[in-house]
């Protein structure tokens, strides 16, 4: 049993290491639509008391989350993978990812929050995040810090916190073009 978890974990860790150049090519070129999950969070749900308003009531970056968003940033720059723009969820675990990764203030976009759980309202905020992408011409990159749900949403890939799936549009979704994790 033992044999088989290690042939399994060597036959993955190569692929993760080829999805992560293959982003990082992209994104030195510039261009792309990053969609970032936020960094490692303190828990697992948002506590009975949450307002959008107030971090305190929310789930927020683990310290071992906030020691990830500044590599997330530092290897941006490390990459000379260029930014332009920074959109965030207006949660707090996103807003703080952006901030210290990017060290900028990122523009607070309502359609990154968690998806609603009413279909209509949910296709809404689909459809507004899909708009943005598909209005996007910018030469640097656009980075969009948001949560699991929507990335799923969006492309169908459930990426870890912190990851980064590059995606372009293709008719009526994404084509996803590369993923880096960090």
């Amino acid at each position: 049993m033992l044999r088989l978890a290690l042939a399994l974990f060597l036959l993955i860790v190569p692929n993760l290491a080829r999805a992560t150049d293959a982003g990082w090519a992209l994104l030195r070129d510039g261009g792309h639509i990053v969609l970032l999950r936020h960094a490692f969070v303190t828990g697992t749900t948002d506590p009975a008391n949450f307002d959008i308003a107030k971090c305190p009531t929310q789930l927020n970056l683990s310290a071992r989350g906030q020691q990830q968003a500044s590599r997330i940033g530092a290897l941006f720059a490390a990459r000379a993978a260029p930014i332009e723009r920074v959109l965030s969820s207006r949660y707090c675990r996103c807003l703080d990812t952006a901030r210290i990764a990017f060290e900028t203030e990122p523009e607070p976009f309502a359609p990154l929050d968690l998806l609603k759980t009413d279909p209509a309202q949910k296709a809404a905020q689909l459809a507004a995040v899909m708009a943005e992408i598909r209005d996007y011409s910018g030469s640097d990159n656009l980075v969009l810090v948001t949560h699991l749900e929507n990335i799923l949403a969006l492309t169908g890939i459930a990426p870890r916190e912190g990851e980064a799936v590059v995606v372009a549009p293709e008719g009526d979704g994404l084509k996803v073009l590369g993923r880096v994790t960090f």
